[in-house]
């Protein structure tokens, strides 16, 4: 029925959805992320009404590629990208939407049965915080009913939840503080320390001051400072503000407006007031190595769009001294050959020593003439765009003047974040030689043991992985060979009760797999049994339970091992002939195995 408004939804949402990832977006919980989710559902929930209980919607990527990839070829290219998102993201939700579309039904059916019509905006809430249902879905399934959603209840419950993350988080002491004077001169793309800055205002736990007296944490406001303040994922820096009679050590810099920077630390020797003069000078050594992480971050973006495709953007990131954090947009882990593309690509750009330039200019020429720009960052009329080597970006961090100054590259992480989120860190410079050298020694430790060159590793390695194959095969070999002449022994053990030969016992050094096999010999040799086996190793108990045919009509192996488990802090189960369990208590196992002969009396 091609007038079924939920066929018209659906092939309307495909068309929006996969323009949307061809331009960058990934479904998620914020911006545009989180539209591109809510029209993801909203088809998903369509193709449930029309009866489609698993993923559909991504499979539909081929056919509008077939329709609209000649006029579209960007949408064709990305065709297994997009299907890949899709589907990703359906996957997620299937997994709750059933269980979400349940309880949505029964609250409808409720409150319809009450004669009401409208929905409990907590219940909507509900629905969207634990099963993801975004409130216009909600909506839709209320409307469909001719109910609505109580959306102010709804808005207050979100608003709680908000007020409790706030809460709970850590914010930055420079959130709240009262200033009204002159914005602050940043000096520091040019120098590093100066003689001059002047204290135009003091903060202590929050409130403005004279005055701060030696031991006291403070935030100091200067008229001009070298200080580069947190910004654009880059640590704020850290140094000293100093004269001949005061000493405050800065162990952090935080804007305490767009162009106010506060000065974070402890006053360490002397008085400071508002009107001193102090040196401002910043740990030049921590500046250099963030520095050179965060040109770093410029040149692996763009490397990154080399080798996994121009979706790629950036999601988020922290560059400090040690490393450099980068999330971006997506959707599968990289391999080793893309990071080794990619490392090489940004110690290329090193290697060129390309020089950094800065420059000035408003926003829509800077963007006109390829400059990057971050989505979600705010940015002026006038912008400052940095050149390096072949990256050209919006930025107004602190960067080295040549890509040589960087030194080294190297990534150490990769992994996921969030769907469609990975994350890579990276270092730079001495950390990067460090890292190296570090990795050098291990292997050569590890070749040493191994009496082996470090080229000869990877053979010597499997040299060894097939030797100790082979004597696990020679221990099972010998272990079924002890357990056949342990099970002789073991069977002229047993007594006899009601017809059934009990047997429980403790068989040293077996490992579960040995057990079995006893076991079943045992239930051969006896053939009316009831036998529990059990082996301790590592402060741990290994409980294996086995019935003949004839004896489970009355003991069940399952009930037999949670009998003897339950006494040695374990539990476990399995079929009415062979079952198995663990436990904890090794000190309790002779009691428990002596019990079991008046448990089998029990059951017969």
């Amino acid at each position: 029925d091609l007038n079924n408004n939920s066929l018209k939804v659906i092939a309307d949402h495909i068309r929006a959805c996969s323009f949307l990832i061809v331009d960058g977006v990934i479904p998620g919980n914020e911006g545009r992320g989180y539209v591109l989710r809510r029209i993801v559902r909203r088809a998903i929930r369509h193709g449930y009404k029309l009866g489609r209980k698993g993923a559909f919607f991504h499979k539909l990527v081929a056919d509008l590629v077939a329709e609209m990839g000649t006029a579209y070829p960007e949408l064709k290219e990305a065709e297994q990208r997009v299907t890949d998102v899709l589907r990703q993201e359906e996957e997620r939700f299937f997994e709750t939407i059933e269980h979400g579309m349940s309880i949505l039904e029964a609250a409808l059916a409720d409150v319809e049965a009450k004669g009401g019509k409208v929905l409990d905006g907590e219940l909507a809430f509900k629905l969207h915080d634990t099963y993801g249902f975004p409130l216009d879905l909600t909506a839709d399934v209320c409307r469909e009913r001719g109910m609505t959603v109580d959306e102010p209840a709804f808005d207050d419950a979100m608003a709680r939840q908000r007020e409790q993350a706030r809460a709970a988080g850590k914010f930055k002491a420079t959130q709240g503080l009262e200033y009204s004077g002159a914005k602050t001169t940043f000096h520091g793309y040019e120098e590093i320390a100066f003689d001059d800055a002047k204290v135009v205002a003091l903060y202590v736990d929050g409130s403005a001051v004279n005055e701060v007296k030696a031991g006291q944490d403070a935030v100091v406001v200067l008229d001009h400072t070298p200080f580069y303040a947190e910004s654009g994922g880059q640590v704020g820096d850290q140094g000293v503000l100093a004269n001949a009679a005061t000493r405050f050590a800065v162990a952090d810099t935080l804007k305490v407006q767009a162009d106010v920077i506060g000065h974070h630390g402890t006053l360490e020797q002397g008085t400071l007031k508002v009107g001193d003069v102090l040196r401002a000078e910043i740990d030049a050594q921590r500046r250099a190595r963030t520095q050179r992480n965060h040109s770093a971050t410029h040149l692996m973006h763009k490397a990154l769009r080399e080798v996994l495709g121009a979706h790629v953007q950036q999601k988020g990131s922290l560059v400090d001294a040690e490393k450099t954090r980068f999330d971006f947009a997506h959707n599968a882990p990289m391999t080793d050959d893309e990071i080794r593309r990619v490392e090489q690509i940004v110690n290329n750009e090193i290697l060129a020593n390309a020089p950094g330039i800065v420059r000035v200019m408003p926003y829509d020429e800077a963007v006109k003439g390829g400059a990057m720009a971050l989505f979600g960052e705010k940015y002026g009329d006038e912008v400052r765009v940095l050149d390096l080597g072949f990256s050209r970006e919006l930025c107004g961090g602190t960067h080295v003047h040549r890509t040589g100054d960087i030194g080294l590259f190297k990534i150490v992480m990769e992994g996921g974040v969030a769907a469609g989120i990975r994350r890579v860190e990276a270092i730079t410079g001495d950390n990067a030689v460090r890292y190296v050298q570090e990795l050098d020694a291990r292997v050569n430790e590890a070749a040493a043991a191994l009496k082996a060159q470090p080229s000869e590793l990877t053979q010597r390695i499997a040299q060894v992985q097939d030797q100790v194959k082979s004597l696990e095969k020679e221990l099972g070999a010998l272990k079924s060979k002890l357990a056949s002449s342990q099970g002789d022994e073991l069977a002229q053990q047993a007594v006899e009760v009601g017809g059934v030969f009990v047997l429980a016992a403790t068989l040293d050094g077996a490992d579960a797999k040995t057990l079995r096999e006893t076991v079943d010999k045992l239930k051969d040799k006896l053939k009316s049994a009831a036998i529990v086996l059990a082996a301790v190793e590592g402060g741990k108990v290994s409980l294996i339970a086995g019935v003949t045919q004839e004896a489970s009509k009355k003991v069940k192996a399952g009930e037999l091992v949670n009998f003897v488990a339950q006494q040695v802090g374990g539990k476990g189960g399995g079929r009415p002939d062979m079952a198995q369990a663990g436990g904890t208590e090794p000190a309790n196992l002779p009691g428990a195995l002596a019990a079991v002969k008046g448990w089998v009396e029990g059951q017969l």
